[in-house]
């Protein structure tokens, strides 16, 4: 089998990190098209082997990329076309129907309650999302609460595939002395109590409440923010504002798998970050699956959420260290202190973490995959 996968970007991003993970499990050949932005996530698929095509679709209305995406495709003579991303779906269905590819499968990455990657969820958003959707043969959802999202909107449930995110439980496992040495490299005293915030850099992750909630806490506490974007600089000026801005480290992106950079040397990647933690915070309000919440799982760590389907689809037993908080910097701050009072646990991973493990997620979307090449899509109209 051939497949082809058509991504909007390939930053460094949940969806663009699953995405390099599970072609390392997938037993198909497969190429991947970047629509814009050839990032981290596109050199970290170079050098694992994957072909990687950046389209330079300049933006939302870029016309002109459809009939190039079209004519790669027919030339790839693919099997099957796998889209993610919102703005990727929508060419990338039409393309892959266009060039005469009848299996195209497509994943829900960022379905919320109100918005859509960061987008809100106008009715022209959702018509044009519906649109799209019919030319393919499934949708795939990254949890239960995400398909359910999808049923509401108007996806037929028969066209609605659940098959969640994956993490590689082997790379995120703890290792006592990668966190010394992270800690080292960081600058942060070994014996200081780290919380972690993991995720874009933007309005909605409400980073700003660990940022206040860390002003409430001992001067020994430290905030780890792991992530990139437009909020970075609102971010720092509130941590001046709050009086903690010597107590919180900005890491930038950092990938899942740590590559050399052309001079030999690693860049410290997100295993790293997570053994050199003590607590993992992730005041989301709303998330589609809570990727960073499993992988802080696997490492071992104790959680605390706002909003986090993969443990709540789960029963609470599977995640006994994960505490969903509701409320803003004071009652982050309370759940802190207390997680702080109880002490390091264990650090080894619940069955939620091993839940979520890549391999099976990888099995699973093998199954989508074998469907759609064997089921001519029902009620699909051509372009």
């Amino acid at each position: 089998m051939r497949a082809l996968h058509v991504i909007t970007g390939l930053g460094v991003g949940g969806a663009e990190q699953q995405l390099r993970l599970l072609l390392r499990h997938l037993p198909v050949s497969c190429d991947v098209v970047t629509l814009t932005n050839p990032g981290p996530v596109a050199r970290g698929l170079t050098a694992d082997g994957v072909r990687v095509v950046h389209l330079g679709m300049a933006g939302n209305r870029d016309l002109a990329a459809l009939p190039r995406l079209v004519r790669l495709i027919r030339r790839g003579r693919y099997d099957l076309v796998h889209t993610h991303l919102y703005r990727a779906c929508l060419y990338g269905r039409i393309a892959a129907r266009l060039a005469g590819v009848r299996a195209v499968v497509a994943t829900e990455h960022s379905l919320g309650d109100v918005q859509l990657e960061g987008r809100e969820l106008t009715a022209g958003v959702r018509a044009l999302y519906l649109a799209g959707e019919r030319l393919g043969r499934s949708t795939v959802a990254v949890s239960p609460t995400v398909a359910e999202r999808l049923r509401r909107w108007g996806v037929p449930g028969p066209r609605i595939e659940v098959v969640p995110n994956g993490i590689d439980l082997e790379r995120f496992r703890f290792d006592p002395e990668r966190r010394l040495s992270t800690r080292a490299r960081l600058g942060i005293p070994p014996d200081a109590f780290v919380v972690g915030g993991i995720g874009r850099l933007a309005p909605g992750k409400r980073f700003d409440v660990l940022i206040r909630a860390l002003a409430r806490l001992p001067s020994d506490c430290r905030l780890l923010l792991v992530g990139g974007g437009a909020e970075e600089g609102a971010l720092r000026r509130a941590t001046e504002e709050a009086g903690v801005a010597g107590r919180v480290l900005f890491t930038g992106e950092r990938p899942c798998v740590s590559d050399s950079s052309p001079d030999g040397s690693t860049d410290l990647d997100l295993p790293s970050l997570t053994s050199a933690m003590d607590v993992l915070a992730s005041p989301s309000a709303e998330e589609a699956f809570g990727l960073a919440v499993v992988e802080a799982l696997a490492a071992g760590l104790p959680v605390l959420y706002s909003s986090c389907p993969a443990v709540e689809d789960l029963p609470p037993a599977a995640a006994p260290g994960a505490r969903r908080v509701e409320g803003g910097a004071r009652a982050y701050a309370e759940a802190l202190a207390a997680a702080r009072a109880a002490g390091p646990g264990s650090r080894t991973a619940p069955e939620a973490a091993r839940h979520y493990c890549i391999t099976r997620s990888a099995a699973q979307l093998m199954d989508v995959y074998a469907a759609a090449l064997a089921t001519t899509p029902q009620g699909a109209s051509t372009p």
